[in-house]
């Protein structure tokens, strides 16, 4: 399966309460973090929800 590799690249200072958790949920801290999840709906929500402050690349 398609494993995505989220990095955040721009801070949730002043985001709305949920965007924060999503990141926080997604195991993004500050900007620079990376993680990598299973590319699943759920994951793609959670993405889609802060695409404004994260990247997203899928990897092998």
């Amino acid at each position: 399966m398609t494993r995505l590799k989220v990095s955040q690249v721009k801070s949730s200072i002043g985001g709305k309460q949920n965007q924060r958790d999503t990141l926080r949920s997604l195991g993004l801290k500050r900007i620079g973090d990376v993680a990598a999840h299973e590319d699943r709906p759920e994951i793609r929500g959670m993405i889609n929800t802060v695409s404004h402050l994260v990247t997203v690349e899928e990897v092998e």
